[in-house]
């Protein structure tokens, strides 16, 4: 892509994912065990023009397991409307909702992708790039780099099966430092499978999140595949962000750990803001989501769930060290969320932060 082209693109402009239209190019990427409905809908509420949910298990949709079709597959119906800021009320083309399948069988991801699209995905998205060794062992992830026949197959497999869904592919640049394999397969995804677009994380397998991505590569591969690539990979800071955007000339850019407790990084990569978010603002998101958990698994799995989460708001608060370390050693001990919704007062409450009460329990 000429250097004019790259530069002259916008993070807001609309942009085309096989014969649908993504409103803007700041997406939310797969997060395995949190990337849930509302999580994805909280990207949504600050912008997000795609989001893509955490990794599900072809295997488990095929052998109808119960928790995985009934959470997993859940497609809240305010994830696909308009995304703000839009003039009015059908103003903005619809957020778009991905699902993430892993699996390594084709016959099993047909089926499976059949589920994905009756519950009613926008998108396909197939994990080939996953370095847990235990979805390795399975010959999914990052395993299929290494026999890209299969991966294909599979890729094609999720196209049929997905009734005309675009397919899209997340991969890492290869397994170990120095490979690039993953680059050698996106070209057969795209030329083989029909494969939409893919998203591309620059770094290896090995290295899991460590590591300075390899942009010049990413780079090398938007100039030389006929689909979008989508870049992500430590993507944290606005401007970090807007540098690897430009820099590669990537479709758009996916938000992954950078995003966690902070969606409003999505609100400042599209220009509708400036500055970082209140106490007050941090303290009425973390309810928000507090709220959408009991709503999603009920109130004693909440509680449980909700430990992951803590940690990412509080860090936002900017309170004193002591102060911090007491709120999360609180939160991470609470047996049930009016014990956490208590502590959260208590703790808070001489600083005059909006957005909890106590709770009597």
């Amino acid at each position: 892509m000429p250097i004019m082209d790259a530069m002259s693109r916008q993070l807001t402009d609309p942009w085309m994912l096989g014969p649908l239209e993504v409103p803007n190019r700041v997406l939310l990427a797969p997060l395995a065990g949190i990337g849930n409905w509302f999580v994805r809908l909280q990207a949504k509420r600050y912008g997000a023009g795609m989001a893509v949910s955490e990794m599900v298990s072809s295997h488990a949709i095929y052998h109808r397991n119960e928790r995985t079709c009934n959470e997993m597959l859940r497609i809240h119906p305010d994830e696909q409307e308009p995304v703000p800021p839009a003039p009015g009320p059908t103003g903005a083309p619809a957020g778009v909702v991905s699902i993430q399948l892993f699996g390594e069988d084709p016959e099993v991801m047909r089926a499976a992708a059949a589920r994905v699209a009756a519950a009613g995905a926008d998108v396909i998205d197939i994990n080939m790039g996953c370095p847990v060794p235990k979805v390795q062992k399975t010959g999914a992830g990052a395993a299929l780099l290494a026999d890209p026949d299969l991966a294909v197959a599979v890729a094609r497999a999720a196209r049929e099966g997905g009734g005309g869904l675009p397919v899209t592919v997340k991969l890492r640049s290869g397994r170990r430092p120095g490979e690039t394999s993953g680059f050698d397969l996106a070209h057969r995804l795209v030329a083989e499978a029909g494969v939409a677009a893919i998203g591309f994380h620059p770094r290896s397998a090995a290295v899991h999140h460590k590591g300075v991505p390899d942009y010049e590569l990413a780079a090398r591969l938007v100039d030389s595949l006929d689909a979008p690539v989508i870049l992500t990979g430590g993507l944290n800071e606005p401007e970090q962000i807007e540098q690897a955007f430009h820099m590669t000339g990537a479709a758009a850019v996916m938000l992954a750990r950078g995003a966690l407790g902070n969606p409003w990084l999505f609100e400042q990569l599209l220009g509708s803001r400036l500055e970082e978010p209140s106490r007050e603002e941090v303290l009425a998101e973390l309810n928000w989501t507090i709220d959408r958990a009991v709503e999603h698994l009920g109130e004693a799995r909440a509680t449980r769930y909700l430990r992951k989460f803590y940690p990412w708001y509080i860090n936002r608060l900017e309170l004193d060290r002591q102060t911090a370390k007491e709120l999360q050693a609180a939160l991470q001990a609470a047996e049930t969320l009016p014990e956490a919704r208590n502590r959260l007062a208590i703790l808070l409450r001489p600083r005059q932060l909006a957005g909890f009460s106590a709770v009597s329990t």
